[in-house]
């Protein structure tokens, strides 16, 4: 049986001129995800009292606490701005990410990809 292929796909060409450009993305994807990589992000919490330092690969790379958020009478409001603070810096993170991913690749559909 013969497969009944659409001319409009333009043969071979235009098949290694689609390939040429899935690799060119693929390579633009690995170029970006690599200075994402590099990216550091600082996040603040409870006004300011809280600050994370993470780079684009979601490692916590400092913690800064003001001295005047440390109550030993209050432990529990210290872990609760410091969980806030970590996951608003993985948040942005990977909302940026994505948006810059989303640049090279347009509207292309990649799930799990990020």
């Amino acid at each position: 049986m013969k497969a009944n292929i659409p001319k409009s796909m333009g043969g071979p060409q235009n098949m290694q001129a689609m390939l040429k450009q899935a690799q060119k993305m693929q390579e633009d994807m690995e170029t970006l995800q690599a200075e994402l990589d590099e990216r550091e992000y600082d996040i603040s919490a409870g006004g300011g009292v809280v600050g994370v330092k993470i780079n684009g690969k979601k490692e916590i790379l400092a913690i800064d606490i003001k001295p005047e958020i440390v109550d030993p009478d209050d432990v529990e409001t210290l872990s609760d701005i410091l969980v806030a603070a970590v996951n608003e810096a993985i948040k942005r993170v990977e909302e940026t990410n994505s948006a810059e991913m989303q640049k090279v690749t347009g509207s292309l559909g990649m799930p799990g990809m990020f």
